[in-house]
């Protein structure tokens, strides 16, 4: 019999909608294969069981009817990133300071997937409020990769890397606010994408920074991910954010980028982004990437954008302010937990109290950080001056897009390093980010897809894709193109 957690999305809702296998088989599939490995690999914060298996039934029940499906998912199980609001499980964004807190709302991309009929597996882990690079930041403690299990999955959606990687789900949801769905995917060899800002509803997804979050698909092939994706996007008129602006297909670029023909694609590899510095496997891998699209009829040039080198000192000024101001409701007065309500303190004494105990050292440094950018006297100098980075970074992106289709680079400076490695030097962490940063600032998509294994380690590697504003589906049509022509290789 098929083990069916090893099968991909589209071929599990293929099965399930010519009633071959049920929902609910596959459905329970799932949950038995999360009873038997995620003690092992923590990608899960809540399990849902009973819920998903009533979302399975319904679906098996309206397709026993004769009914079309809800979407081209229905059936398919999901893991969902602790970040989105349900009415159903806990929410906590890997923070104590919100454990046991059940949402009165679902989030839109909450309920874009019980629509679409998929069943939602559970919650899972990730760095406290999104803030990390490896999901060691959790407050219930880190995720391990399934490559490795002494390695991290990266950050800060690691969980929902890790549930796919160790086929506990073949779908997963993530956020991506400087590359917390493409680092996790590089590092766990699957594949996830950072949609462009405002065409992913972030109505109730718990923010971290507005301006640069972003909920995304992720997955372990590209038209996997690319039918999630058309899934959760579209104009909701309760996220002030988002864009009306459509999009084009995405299923059909990975189908038509699946045939392998990238003749009059021109392709830019970014000179900022490709350093000796860089772990040799990463760039001996992106390196046979290239020449890969190259032999696949593409256009392959050099270009230059000089402002990526501050990308990631702007990041962590712009970051950390507008961190500073979203997180001031958490004060233990209106959700989650409170520490010191003995009747011996006063309200904002109540409120030091549990935000001191409450949030962990990462959240507390970017609160610090933040509000002192963002001080009388300071403002200027440091927030002021990092907006004015993010501009050309973005002037950079439209130049280049002027002589290129698509840019590439290595999604990560290396593979994934050992747990504690880096726990203690959050310098080192960020610098982790280097890649995928740009992107976030410009508010443009992106996309990590599979590109091997380094040779000194044998751990997953990424290949960045990048593309302009509502320009998606050019990263499917390349990732599949790409997907296809590296499964081929000996």
């Amino acid at each position: 019999m098929t083990d069916l957690t090893a099968l991909d999305a589209s071929e599990l809702a293929t099965r399930i909608h010519s009633r071959e296998v049920s929902a609910v088989e596959v459905t329970q599939a799932h949950l038995d294969r999360i009873d038997n490995v995620d003690g092992e690999f923590h990608a899960f914060l809540h399990v849902s069981a009973a819920a998903a298996l009533v979302s399975a039934k319904e679906v098996d029940a309206s397709l026993s009817a004769g009914e079309r499906p809800a979407s081209a998912l229905a059936g398919v199980p999901l893991a969902l990133k602790d970040v989105f609001t349900t009415t159903d499980m806990p929410t906590t964004c890997g923070s104590k300071i919100l454990e046991g807190w059940i949402s009165p709302y679902d989030a839109t991309v909450t309920s874009k997937l019980r629509a679409a009929g998929i069943p939602l597996l559970g919650k899972t882990n990730m760095d406290e409020f999104a803030m990390g690079s490896s999901t060691e930041n959790s407050a219930y403690g880190p995720t391990k990769n399934p490559w490795d299990t002494n390695r991290i999955p990266g950050g800060s959606g690691g969980g929902s890397a890790a549930a796919l990687a160790s086929y506990q789900a073949p779908l997963a949801i993530g956020t991506d606010t400087g590359g917390s769905i493409r680092q996790p995917a590089a590092l766990t060899g699957t594949v996830g994408t950072k949609p462009t800002y405002g065409t992913v509803s972030r109505y109730g997804l718990i923010a971290c920074a507005s301006s640069l979050d972003q909920g995304g698909p992720c997955g372990r092939t590209v038209l996997d991910t690319a039918l999630l994706h058309e899934v959760i996007a579209g104009h909701d008129p309760r996220d002030s954010t988002s864009v009306e602006t459509s999009v084009a297909s995405v299923v059909a670029a990975a189908r038509e980028g699946a045939r392998g023909d990238l003749v009059g694609v021109r392709v830019g590899v970014v000179r900022e982004l490709h350093s000796d510095s860089y772990q040799a496997g990463v760039i001996s891998s992106f390196d046979a990437a290239v020449a890969t699209l190259t032999s696949l009829g593409a256009e392959v040039v050099e270009v230059s954008c000089p402002n990526f080198v501050h990308a990631l000192a702007a990041y962590y000024l712009i970051l950390p302010s507008e961190v500073s101001s979203n997180l001031a409701r958490f004060d233990g007065m209106r959700y989650g937990t409170r520490v010191g309500d003995d009747g011996k303190h006063s309200a904002e004494q109540v409120m030091a109290i549990t935000r001191a105990e409450r949030f962990g050292a990462e959240v507390k440094r970017r609160i610090m950080i933040g509000t002192y950018a963002l001080s009388a006297g300071y403002y200027d100098e440091y927030y002021g001056q990092a907006l004015k980075v993010r501009t050309l970074i973005a002037r950079d992106f439209d130049k280049a897009y002027e002589q290129v289709d698509v840019l590439v680079s290595p999604t990560t400076p290396t593979t994934a390093f050992p747990l504690g490695d880096k726990v203690d030097d959050p310098i080192a962490m960020y610098l982790n980010d280097l890649c995928t940063l740009p992107t976030n600032l410009a508010g443009h998509c992106a996309m990590s897809v599979p590109s091997g294994l380094a040779a000194e380690d044998g751990l997953p590697v990424g290949l960045q894709i990048m593309a302009p504003a509502f320009a998606d589906d050019r990263l499917y049509r390349i990732g599949a193109a790409y997907e296809v022509a590296r499964g081929q290789l000996k």
